[in-house]
């Protein structure tokens, strides 16, 4: 997507065909939603929307349900989580069915392939909502929450550095697109062997390199230095499997990886102001995050929850309308 102009009528699955122009003219357009939304109230007029969740949802639904109703479509909640994708029928045949009465799917699955398989069957868009791989609506409001703490200045954007501590998951997979992408300066500090799919590490390594930025996978700690944001989720992601035994794994193996204020203060070094802490919640508080960081004045995880809805309805501004202001009673 070279500009917001490509989202109309496009597909959302991952950030990877992203540009930063077109990012930024997204922020904008939510900059200009969350200060009045007034103008957007007619964007979703006439508009349904199937919001298919086969996982719980506390910001995710809340954030697109009343975001939706913001803009003037209608939200309608299919809850999966006793009947997976495909199971009582086809994921084409699903998909096939749904284009014919909704404007949009916006999807919270389990597997990224079901997304595309969705996604070419379907003549209507689908928006990743969440998947194994990636979580793309996630990232656009993380960085959108930098973004005004940027001052909503792209230049002192591309200034800053985020460090993400913990599991290389889908919210790493997508943060490290939106960041890459936007210049953000970026270390991911892992575990030996919990590391980023290496296919998204040398896409981001790629997107680095255009813009010009930094951006490091390690497995040392010592790496968190020099950073404005410091990023973790929990260690264990819903429909992760192993049961018990791996959940006692993954505690022991990232145990050092906690983020503390130890940690916060040797993140902060070298740098302008003390380091923010973000978290896409729901958080393991005493696990990947302690109460003394996530209770912070520096801590910005409500914020990024509220921008969850911010960012997203700046997409559905864009992919169905055209970006600018909407005036009360224009067609």
């Amino acid at each position: 997507m070279t500009s917001a102009a490509d989202m109309r009528g496009a597909d959302v699955l991952t950030l990877s065909n992203f540009t930063p122009r077109a990012a930024l003219e997204l922020f904008d357009t939510a900059r200009r939603a969350k200060a009045d939304i007034t103008p957007f109230r007619r964007v979703l007029d006439g508009r349904s929307f199937a919001l298919l969740f086969e996982k719980p949802s506390l910001r995710t639904k809340m954030s697109f349900e009343v975001g939706i109703a913001k803009l003037g479509g209608q939200p309608v909640f299919m809850d999966h989580g006793a009947q997976r994708l495909g199971a009582r029928e086809s994921v084409r045949d699903y998909a096939k069915n749904l284009e014919r009465w909704v404007d949009g799917i916006i999807a919270r699955v389990y597997l990224q392939t079901a997304l595309e398989e969705m996604a070419e069957a379907a003549r209507c868009p689908v928006i990743n909502a969440l998947s194994d791989r990636f979580h793309p609506c996630q990232a656009l409001a993380d960085l959108f929450t930098l973004f005004e703490l940027a001052g909503h200045d792209a230049g002192r954007l591309r200034a800053m550095r985020l460090a993400y501590v913990g599991d290389g998951n889908n919210v790493c997979h997508s943060l490290m697109h939106a960041a890459t992408l936007l210049g953000v300066g970026m270390t991911v500090v892992t575990p030996r062997g919990y590391a980023p799919a290496e296919d998204v590490t040398r896409e981001c390594e790629a997107f680095a390199k255009a813009a010009g930025s930094t951006f490091a996978v390690t497995a040392d700690l010592h790496a968190v230095e020099g950073h404005d944001a410091v990023y973790t989720d929990v260690w264990v992601s819903m429909g992760q499997g192993g049961g018990v035994d791996e959940v006692t794994r993954r505690r022991k193996v990232f145990a050092k990886y906690t983020v503390d204020a130890g940690l916060m203060e040797r993140a902060s070094r070298g740098r302008p102001a003390p380091a923010v802490f973000m978290h896409c919640l729901p958080a393991q508080r005493g696990m990947e995050v302690t109460d003394e960081v996530i209770d912070s004045a520096r801590s910005v995880v409500y914020d990024q929850a509220e921008n969850r809805m911010w960012a997203q309805n700046a997409l559905l501004v864009h992919m169905y309308g055209n970006g600018q202001h909407h005036q009360p009673g224009a067609t």
